[in-house]
């Protein structure tokens, strides 16, 4: 790469409109980090390839956001994006395999708080025996990606935008938080979080889009995005990748996966809070309603709800073989959502959450130590495993209910595995009080739309088992008591 003061953008090779320097830049970076990153890339939590050969790597484009130096006295700060899985021999396009997004430190040399942040050390090409590390975990450089995004405009195919009048301290000490985690979150200071998204496609993420909607319907439900920035693919696509959005930081909040995991063990009623997020939820959903588009599904176009349903259940049941004694009682449900869709139902479709449960909403404890009064909601991403395109989907807001009342299951089986005999009645008290809430903020009952609720329930039971599988095979059993539940509940 340059060692000049300017910063400067490589892009892969066979992009369209670079000179041959550009490619040949390209090509010498690749090779200085192919080796190291076919063994980091599958070791992280947000690879979405686990399983399967990691294939070719391929780079898309590649921006200094800090130059390196010349020595390699001071850091250098690299952001790539990398196609695994492209076609050998082939230019990256944006069909084939997984984009990701790194954020690369160089130094000479590691100082050793930065050690755990390790990549490796290339042996060829410009950045031979230089020591390559995850940026965020470097104050220095991730000091500079929040200076980056409080100051709008373009960096070769980076994209930086800023919401009009959003407060944006600089000089605020960074911490990356280490939860598990498809993404990656900075917060800085009390004041921002920065979530990066690491697997990125063309097209507004709706974490950023749905966020951005809100804030102009005036929705307090809602953090509004300070800040974002994207990329455009070299010769691809003319849809951006959204990369990051900068929010407030809603310190001293509690998440309600907490609270409810406090009130199981220590007996605190929970069904208020319950009621107060179903009435939440039906809020958010009216604001999504008047910000964008809706529509109304029946016939056919519900009908085939139920048959992807069906579809990825098959699918499913082939990846995990407990799935198999269920799979008949589960299909009945779907059976009766696409009865019910020929005897000439239908179901109102909107923009949703996408990805509702119990982790994505926080509150704030109230002046008499009550929590649960009043929530906030956060990560409207959707499920990260589905393609970018089926997230931004309209669809029933029966979705988004069944899976809440997933979360609140979900923590109650948990509790029931260790053996707590009361944990299924919790579950069944704060369920109905989370859909009485929604219906008396104005929305549909949820429990009045039953073929939708009990399919859209068990598609998300049986997502929550293939993930388990594939990444917590210790909790397989917390889903799979709701497949058997759920698969009486459809006979």
């Amino acid at each position: 790469m340059s060692d000049s003061s300017a910063p400067r953008t490589a892009r892969a090779s066979g992009s369209q409109g670079q000179s041959p320097s550009s490619q040949a830049q390209g090509s010498a970076l690749l090779r200085s980090l192919t080796g190291l990153l076919a063994n980091w890339l599958p070791e992280q939590r947000w690879f979405a390839g686990k399983g399967r050969p990691l294939g070719e790597l391929a780079l898309i484009s590649a921006t200094e956001l800090l130059p390196l130096s010349p020595t390699g006295t001071a850091p250098g700060l690299l952001h790539l994006l990398v196609r695994a899985g492209a076609r050998p021999g082939r230019s990256p396009d944006a069909s084939a395999g997984d984009c990701y997004q790194l954020l690369l430190g160089v130094r000479a040399a590691l100082p050793d708080a930065l050690g755990p942040a390790l990549v490796g050390r290339p042996t060829e090409g410009p950045l031979r025996g230089r020591a390559v590390y995850e940026a965020l975990h470097d104050p220095r450089l991730a000091g500079l990606l929040l200076e980056r995004l409080r100051t709008p405009g373009r960096l070769g195919t980076l994209t930086f935008g800023r919401a009009p009048g959003a407060a944006i301290p600089s000089g605020l000490a960074p911490r990356v938080l280490t939860g598990e985690q498809t993404n990656s979150s900075v917060v800085f200071g009390d004041a921002h979080i920065l979530k990066l998204f690491r697997r990125v496609s063309p097209g507004v993420n709706p974490d950023l889009e749905l966020p951005l909607a809100l804030a102009r319907t005036g929705c307090a439900r809602v953090p509004a995005p300070a800040a974002w920035f994207e990329a455009h693919w070299p010769g691809g696509p003319d849809e951006p990748l959204t990369l990051g959005v900068l929010q407030p930081f809603l310190a001293g909040s509690t998440d309600g996966w907490q609270l409810a995991q406090r009130s199981l063990a220590e007996g605190p009623d929970f069904t208020p809070a319950a009621h107060a997020l179903g009435r939440a939820t039906a809020e958010v959903h009216a604001a999504l309603a008047e910000a964008l588009p809706t529509d109304l599904l029946a016939g056919r176009r519900l009908e085939g709800i139920a048959l992807g349903m069906m579809e990825r259940l098959d699918q499913a049941v082939e990846v995990v073989s407990a799935l198999r004694p269920y799979r008949d009682g589960l299909r009945r449900g779907y059976v009766a959502l696409a009865d019910h869709a020929a005897r000439g139902g239908s179901a109102r479709v909107q923009r949703l959450h996408g990805d509702l449960h119990l982790g994505q909403v926080l509150t704030a404890q109230g002046p008499g130590g009550e929590a649960g009064a009043h929530w906030t909601m956060i990560d409207f991403e959707g499920e990260p495993a589905r393609p970018l395109a089926d997230r931004r989907e309209p669809g029933p807001p029966v979705r988004d209910v069944a899976g809440m009342l997933r979360s609140f299951d979900y923590a109650a089986c948990q509790h029931q595995v260790d053996g707590d005999s009361g944990a299924a009645e919790w579950s069944r008290a704060n369920r109905a009080a989370y859909c009485a809430g929604y219906a008396d903020a104005g929305g549909e009952d949820p429990l009045a739309e039953r073929e939708l609720l009990l399919s859209y329930e068990t598609d998300k039971a049986v997502y929550e088992v293939l993930y388990e599988a594939r990444h917590r095979p210790s909790w397989l059993p917390v889903p799979m008591m709701a497949i058997r539940r759920l698969a009486e509940a459809a006979a």
